[in-house]
């Protein structure tokens, strides 16, 4: 049976000078390097259509670096944009805060630091897994009831419900060390099904060039 496959594509670099961990915070959208990446990241979708792939949808976050890193796929494959609120960033309770180790020593943050394993200072990984998954599931039947099996689906999301979707898949434990994520701006995670069976997970970054020097705030 020919695989069916979804891609979960984190944005680009986002403009942010003030490295403030933005969460869902409205109005952040790409860096010019992030614009960079997200061409990259076409560019390597429309190499992949041409020697036979079988990309058929395109999803993304309804946050502003999602849709604009969405946009080149857009262009190059001649897909429409499909809005996913269930892929959007993580619930953050620090978001807004700029330099958060530092703000974290203070005692008024504390009780949002009593269980690291939940996490108590944000959304559950449990849930974020679980939308994810959902999301992955709905966007991968539809592309396959309108094309049939081998049918590609591009979700554009976010480092973190990216990498614990990625751990659950593997079986992990969905807490971490967010230092050791593997999850670069504008990385493609790649799920292979065959049927509804999880059979692989792959990991590519498309543009590597471009991540030296790259602002990268864990959970942006």
């Amino acid at each position: 049976m020919p695989l069916s496959t979804v891609h979960l594509l984190r944005h680009g670099e986002v403009f942010n000078p003030d490295r403030m961990l933005y969460g869902r915070i409205p109005g952040f959208g790409l860096s010019e390097l992030g614009f960079q990446m997200a061409d990259g990241a076409g560019e390597y979708f429309a190499k992949r259509q041409a020697e036979g792939g079988n990309v058929v949808r395109l999803v993304a976050s309804p946050l502003v670096r999602a849709q604009q890193t969405a946009a080149p796929a857009s262009k190059a494959l001649g897909l429409e944009i499909h809005t996913d609120e269930r892929v959007i960033e993580a619930g953050n309770k620090l978001q807004g805060l700029s330099k958060v180790a530092e703000h974290l020593r203070k005692p008024k943050y504390w009780p949002l630091l009593v269980n690291p394993l939940k996490p108590s200072w944000g959304e559950p990984y449990a849930e974020q897994v679980a939308r994810m998954r959902t999301a992955m599931a709905e966007q991968r039947k539809a592309a396959v009831a309108e094309h049939g099996e081998g049918a590609e689906v591009i979700i554009v999301s976010h480092q973190l419900p990216i990498w614990v979707t990625r751990r659950d898949a593997e079986k992990k434990p969905l807490w971490h060390d967010p230092r050791q994520r593997e999850c670069t701006l504008a990385s493609i995670t790649s799920f292979d099904f065959e049927g509804d069976e999880l059979v692989s997970v792959r990991y590519t970054e498309p543009c590597p060039e471009l991540l030296a020097g790259a602002a990268n705030i864990p959970g942006a």
